[in-house]
Order: structure tokens, then sequence, then C-alpha cells
């Protein structure tokens, strides 16, 4: 099981739309893992493990009856803390948002959901995302799994963390200041800055620190990468200006070979 818990999260979905894997084994393998090594971590500040199972549960049956699925059916995500999630305590990190919990989605959180991924948890930070570096006086530190003395980054320290233990396929992230960038730097991900006004910062927020600040993902693929993009990318209702779409989405482009590449020195 450890092969498909380091698997690209493309496959885990194309493995559970043949049947070949259960999103019930997938979500009961990753809140083992969880169990057994965030101790040590820190990366997760809230774990959904029933609520996860009872959620794995609905998407294997509709792998079931088959037709026409969702991209990811099945494959869990965690959240960063950061931003909001229906029903699902939500601190910003910080102690003064200890008991909040949120009535609605996050755009993104919702159009994740949409494209049939499981959230199992919500990430550490930093409070408000302002360092970078997982640390806060209401969660503690986020620890490298690589070595326990060294920082994960910031501010999407947790997400990084918990992609690169094996405790998640990929993890929700932000980035304004290197926030997902420097914790893919930390740990070994591959971590994408998408373009303003590429991803949608509502229904709270018009913008997020003047569209310098936006969401993505931390991944081992970029092939996850370029799907996840497709799936968070899109205008919503409010936005104040928004990115145009690509000529094709972001993950029929992976699997082509590159043109051929010109350097000058």
């Amino acid at each position: 099981m450890d092969d498909i818990l380091f698997a690209a999260a493309v496959e885990q979905a194309r493995l559970i739309r043949t049947k070949e894997l259960s999103p019930v084994e997938l979500v009961d393998a990753y809140l083992d893992r969880i169990d057994r090594l965030d101790g040590g971590i820190n990366a997760f500040v809230l774990v959904r493990a029933e609520e996860g199972r009872a959620e794995a549960r609905r998407a294997a049956d509709l792998a079931a009856r088959g037709g026409d699925l969702p991209p990811l059916l099945g494959v869990p995500i965690p959240i960063k803390d950061l931003f909001d999630t229906a029903g699902i305590r939500t601190t910003y990190g910080s102690r003064a948002y200890a008991d909040h919990v949120p009535e609605e989605d996050a755009a993104t959180v919702r159009r994740l959901k949409a494209a049939g991924c499981i959230v199992i948890g919500k990430t550490n930070t930093s409070e408000f995302g302002q360092i970078p570096a997982s640390d806060s006086l209401l969660h503690g530190l986020c620890r490298n799994p690589w070595e326990a003395s060294l920082t994960s980054g910031g501010s999407s320290g947790g997400a990084a963390a918990a992609v690169v233990s094996g405790m998640a396929p990929v993890a929700h992230g932000s980035d304004g200041g290197g926030s997902i960038r420097i914790p893919a730097s930390c740990c070994g991900l591959f971590g994408l800055k998408p373009a303003r006004g590429r991803v949608s910062s509502g229904p709270r927020l018009g913008e997020s620190w003047q569209g310098f600040s936006t969401q993505g993902v931390l991944t081992r693929f970029v092939a996850d990468s370029a799907v996840l993009l497709d799936v968070l990318s899109g205008y919503e209702a409010g936005d104040p200006y928004w990115a145009p779409p690509p000529p094709r989405p972001f993950g029929s482009t992976f699997s082509e070979e590159p043109p051929r590449l010109r350097v000058g020195v």
C-alpha cells in the first residue's frame, strides 16, 4: 500500500475509476499514517477521520456506479488552515479564532470537493500566514519530515510536510511572498504560485493582498499540479478581475514532449 500512498493523485484517481483501488482503503491508509507519524511532525491541526471515511464510502458507491465521474474522485486532500471550510474548524493559526467554524467553503475548497477530493483535515500554518515558517502560539511548530530540527517552511509548511511524509498525496496551500514555494524548497516538492487572477479568493475576499496572494497546491508530481490548477482555476461571481483561461487545459500538457530549447549564453 505504501507505493499507492506515494503515487500521483491522478494515478490514484485512475485506479479508483477502474475499480482497482477503493477510496475507503486509500483514506484509511492515509489516516493510519497520520496517526502514526504526525505526532512528531505536527503537519495537521485537525484530522477528519470519521467524516473522511464516510465521504470515502460515498465516493466508492459513486465509483461503483460508473459513468461520468469527477476527475479526482476519492483522492484525499488537506486544506491549509487559513481557508474556510464549512462546518470544519478554521483558526487562521490564531488563538483569536481558536473555536471559529465557518458556515461556507472558500471557492477553492468547493471546487476541490466538486472534483471529487475528500477533505481529510486542516494543515498547520503561521498566524494569518504572516511568516515563512509554520509555527503559531495556537498550534505549535510544524517540523520538517526529513530532519526534525529543521523547518518545513511556511506559511504552507503543514501542507508540504503532509505530502513529503506520505500523509497526503497532494495538499492545498497559498502563496503571497513564497508561502507555497518556500515549503516546496524546504521539503523537496513541486510548488507553483498561480498567476494573479487565475484562482479566485472568493467568496469572503474579492482579492487577497491586492491580488499578490493566491492559492495553489503542493505536490510530488508536475502532473498533479497541472490537473489541480485546472480544478482551482476560473472566475467566481464578484471577482474584481481574472486571468484569461488557457487555450487548453493545463492537465493536457504535462505528458507532451517539450519543444526544442535554445539557450543563449
